[in-house]
Order: structure tokens, then sequence, then C-alpha cells
């Protein structure tokens, strides 16, 4: 009878033991079911964020825009990106309302002004600020006198390219960023070819007839006014240019925000800004992405951050892997390039020297 008894409590505990697996079974089933149904209603239900988000930020990387093919065919993916622009002001840099100051005679408006005017102490060249919002952490680097701001390009222009940090440490620069963008067939260049012209010292050291990037020439003038402009490299030249490229979109001119519809079609991902207050004071952004700590920004993000520190010009500058932060030869942001401390070679930086 014992015997018996026992093999009942086995066979019992079998039993139960597979509807116990049957159910976390189905419970896993279910699971799957919802949260299936849950993607697939974000990515093809009424609302379009995620769906306008996820195209955008995937056709301007490299090797992601399959994951935008994956959930969407060719005609969806481009009613997106008509529907995503940004509209930049039509009108370019008025310099005579910029006014070169010595910061330590401005008096700070508000909580951002006094974070860029109140200098650290034995710093009167830059001054870093952590700057943070709804999925963003980066940089904001405030450098006081705009005289020393120039182009730098990698030593072997038109052939590759080279890092940020390279370019600094060859041109002995405290501050390095990346500046336009580069021809990059098939998303596999070296980086070594600009787009548009480059002027460095007052000299055409480069141009490059390129599809529209938006923008035109962002550069200061031997006045050293950041001046946004759509021109001709000779009307660049004429105008005192002394540092220069052509890229874009244009995010602030004269004061004036572009206006950006949806995300503006960049997407969200790592960025850069360069622009300049009416004080003279020279703001560079970067802003970094597709990490844990900060997916990215897009060009509203960018615009706002630039508009709460006083720019009053401002321009996007090259995304995604090239973008970088160096800072006295230290790479100081968190870039995702496949290359060393995750910088890939570009063509052209802003840096700021002695």
């Amino acid at each position: 009878m014992k015997k018996q008894k026992t093999k009942k409590v086995k066979v019992k505990d079998k039993i139960l033991s597979r509807i116990k697996a049957k159910r976390i079974f189905l419970m896993f089933v279910s699971i799957c079911i919802v949260l299936l149904s849950t993607g697939l209603f974000l990515l093809y239900g009424p609302w379009s964020y995620i769906r306008e988000t996820l195209i955008t930020t995937a056709m301007t990387t490299m090797s992601h825009q399959y994951l935008a093919k994956w959930f969407y065919d060719e005609e969806t993916i481009q009613e997106v990106l008509n529907n995503q622009k940004v509209i930049e002001p039509e009108e370019d840099t008025d310099p005579d309302q910029i006014e070169v100051k010595d910061p330590n005679e401005v008096v700070c408006k508000d909580e951002y002004d006094c974070q860029i005017l109140e200098k650290d102490p034995g710093n009167d060249l830059y001054k870093i600020i952590p700057v943070s919002g709804s999925g963003y952490k980066g940089y904001l680097v405030a450098v006081y006198d705009p005289s020393k701001v120039k182009i730098a390009t990698t030593k072997y222009l038109g052939k590759r390219g080279q890092s940020t940090k390279v370019m600094a440490q060859e041109y002995d620069a405290h501050i390095a960023i990346n500046a336009s963008g580069f021809y990059d067939p098939d998303w596999n260049s070296n980086g070594s070819t600009p787009h548009g012209t480059v002027i460095q010292n007052g000299k055409v050291v480069w141009d490059y007839e390129d599809a529209n990037v938006g923008g035109g020439f962002v550069g200061f003038t031997y006045e050293n006014k950041l001046v946004l402009g759509r021109m001709t490299k000779q009307q660049a030249l004429d105008m005192g240019m002394r540092d220069a490229i052509e890229f874009g979109p244009f995010l602030i001119v004269n004061g004036e925000p572009s206006f950006v519809k949806g995300n503006g079609g960049w997407g969200i991902a790592p960025r850069t800004a360069i622009g300049q207050r009416q004080d003279g004071i020279v703001l560079m952004l970067v802003i970094d992405g597709r990490r844990t700590h900060s997916i990215g920004a897009d060009m509203v993000d960018l615009t706002e951050i630039m508009m709460r520190y006083g720019a009053y010009n401002a321009a996007n500058m090259d995304g995604g892997s090239s973008s970088s932060l160096i800072v006295e030869k230290q790479v100081y942001n968190n870039p995702v390039a496949g290359g060393e401390e995750g910088l890939r070679n570009i063509p052209t930086a802003w840096i700021v020297t002695d």
C-alpha cells in the first residue's frame, strides 16, 4: 500500500509539474504576443513619432539603414524624409550685429549667461559646460577670444583624413571639434574629401563640388565674426573670410532660429554645432549619442541649446560617428566610431589655439 501511495504521489507531482511548465510556456507566449503586438502597433500605428524617429535616425547612419528598410518600404521611407526638414532663414549673417567685447565687462542676464561669463579660475581661454536634456548629454565649450578659433585640416587632404585628436596634436590646439562633412561613397571613405570649399588662413585649400548638404559657408572673418551665408567662394574671400567650411543646416541666423519640421530629417544621433554670441564668444557644442547615458539629439535640441546660451548665429556640423570633442589633446566626450578611442578619420576640425 505504501509503495502504491508513493507512486501515486510521484505521478501527481509529474502532472502538477507539467501543468506548471505549460502555464509558464503559455505565459511566455502571451508576453511575446503582447510585446509583438505593441511593437507592431508602435511601428505602424496612428502615432508617427516612433516611425519618423526610426526612419530618420537609421537613414542618416553609415551602416544601420537596414533598420528602417526592414520595417518600411521605400515609398514610406521617402514620405517620412520629405516631411522632416530644416527650413533655414533666407537671409545671411549681418556681421555688424556682432560686437566682440571683453567678457569681463559683460553682465550676465540669466543663469545660462552666468555659466558662460563666469570663467574657470586660471583659464581665460575657454570653459567647458556640461549640458543635458531629454535623452541626451554633452558639452558646450565657451571660447572667449574668437580670434583663437581656426580651421584645421588633415595633413593628407584629398588622400586620407585624420582624427580630431591627431589634428589637435599637430596644430597644438587646446580644443578641437569635428567640422564639415565629407564625400563618403558607399559609406566607406577614409575621410579625405571635405564637402564643398575649405578656406584656411584666407586661402582656398580645398574646393569640391558636391551635393547640397544644407546651409552654406560657415566661417570666421578677419574681424573674428562668425558668418553664415550662401555665397560663392570668391564672395566669401571678398568679404574677408579667414577660416571657413561649407556645411549645414544653419540653426540660427541673426538671432532667428530655423523652422524645424518634425525632427529636421536628421534623426536622433551624436551631434556637433558651432555658434557665436553677439558679444563675440564662440560656442562649440558636442552631444553624445548611441550610448546608454545619451541616445543623442535632433536639430530641435541643437537649436534650443544654442538659443539658451545666447547664440546669435549657429550652424550644425557633421554628426554621428564624426562627433568628437578633444580637450588639451585628450578625448573628452564619448565618440562612437570604430577607430582608436571611438574616433574616425575626418578632413576638417574647428580648433582653439593660443
